[in-house]
């Protein structure tokens, strides 16, 4: 995997970084990222991947260090491979995730009011609701597939109600994800066949996100309220309201798909948590540390730096391996054990500094609530054959996950 020489998109690496060889995008490398992760650590804290003509950090440290200076690696030239400061943008840049200081604090301010702790506890009640009401349906049914009828079905209706979308259609909202995260990556046939299919999606997507189609009272009807007040304008507020739908669904569905296969996998895992519930959200903490939902995304350099006593110029694209540095044996204790009483909150599994994840909070939620919901009913998680991975540039989970839902009156 290690070679030293020029990369194939004709750019020489500076002095000190080893090249590595690998298709971090590959099917191959998604299939089982981790042992390529620990080879890229091992290699050295600022690697040079040859195939995109990019440096990556993939140690703790080195990913912390880069998140946290936004200022000299911003995400304004685009959190994806795209260079947006030397290249002409394909798509428009999200106005809370692509942009710097001052902008970004302005349109970042309404956002996080929309979606403050306070906002969201006021629906935990209706949230905790609908997820017992889910989980019992599924329960008596006994077989079924963790992904859609969970870890999709649940967020597709509790978020999309809170942001106000006509019920009909919303099955358009899958491809627009997958779109928005496939596109943080290289243009490879995953993107190219993903646009292709994208047609049906963001035209429904566009006319629902209308303030006319969005219901009073909700997330959405909040955003047009504060353009309405002048904090943004109602272009903004629009956008806003396709940000929030990619913020806050695609990172829950693949939160709660990756916990479900955690707790099939390790049985004794899920069995601590069904004894006490009340350490859910630590449990989620730790599906968020191990199979990270978010693998990689880049930051850009704004001037000359020395990273990891490389010497980088200004506007070189760093890639930025989040699920490495979850895995960091030098950072975690029994760093490829999945443990629920691990109490891993310095995990950066949704990023961190003034570009975390803008839906973290309302991911962290919804999955805490299924998680208990399905301790009250569900004594064990059998597996009916291995789950079916979805590949995205971005984000990882699965596409289908078979599931006996075993109740604790039904256990033998």
């Amino acid at each position: 995997m290690l070679q030293v020489g020029r990369d194939e998109v004709g750019v020489t690496p500076s002095p000190g970084a080893p090249v590595i060889t690998l298709d971090p995008y590959s099917d191959e490398v998604m299939s089982n990222p981790y042992p390529y992760y620990q080879e890229i650590r091992e290699a050295g804290p600022l690697v040079w991947m040859q195939k995109y003509g990019t440096y990556a950090v993939g140690r703790y440290a080195s990913v912390m260090r880069v998140l946290t200076d936004h200022e000299t690696f911003c995400s304004s030239a685009g959190v994806g491979l795209t260079n947006f400061h030397t290249e002409t943008p394909w798509r428009k840049p999200s106005i809370i995730l692509e942009v710097d200081r001052p902008e970004h604090t302005r349109t970042r301010k309404v956002f996080s009011r929309i979606l403050s702790p306070r906002s969201l506890g006021r629906l935990r009640e209706r949230f905790e609701q609908e997820a017992q009401a889910m989980v019992t349906r599924l329960v008596a049914q006994s077989v079924c597939d963790g992904v859609r009828d969970i870890a999709e079905a649940y967020p597709l209706k509790v978020f999309a109600d809170a942001v106000g979308l006509p019920a009909e259609g919303r099955e358009h909202l899958l491809p627009y994800g997958d779109m928005v995260f496939n596109a943080f990556g290289p243009q490879n046939d995953r993107f190219r066949d993903c646009l292709a299919r994208l047609g049906p999606s963001i035209r429904w997507i566009n006319e629902v996100c209308q303030r006319k189609n969005l219901s009073e009272g909700s997330f959405g009807a909040e955003l047009y309220a504060a353009a309405d007040a002048g904090e943004i304008t109602h272009e903004e507020a629009g956008m806003l309201v396709r940000t929030m739908l990619s913020a806050g669904l695609d990172t829950t569905i693949f939160t709660i798909g990756n916990a479900l296969a955690c707790f099939a996998r390790y049985p004794d895992q899920w069995a601590a948590v069904r004894h006490d519930p009340a350490i859910a959200r630590q449990a989620i903490e730790e599906v968020l540390r191990y199979d990270s939902t978010f693998h990689s995304f880049y930051r850009t350099t704004t001037q000359p730096v020395t990273l990891e006593g490389v010497d980088l110029d200004k506007n070189q694209k760093i890639l930025v391996l989040i699920a490495s540095a979850n895995r960091d044996a030098s950072h975690w204790t029994a760093a490829d054990t999945f443990d629920v009483h691990r109490k891993p909150a310095s995990n950066l599994a949704f990023g961190t500094g003034i570009h975390g994840c803008a839906g973290q909070m309302i991911a962290r939620l919804e999955a805490e609530i299924v998680l208990k919901a399905l301790a009250a009913q569900v004594e064990v998680f059998e597996a009916l054959g291995e789950p079916e991975l979805h590949f995205n540039n971005t984000v990882r989970g699965y596409s289908s996950l078979r599931l006996r839902l075993i109740a604790k009156e039904k256990r033998a």
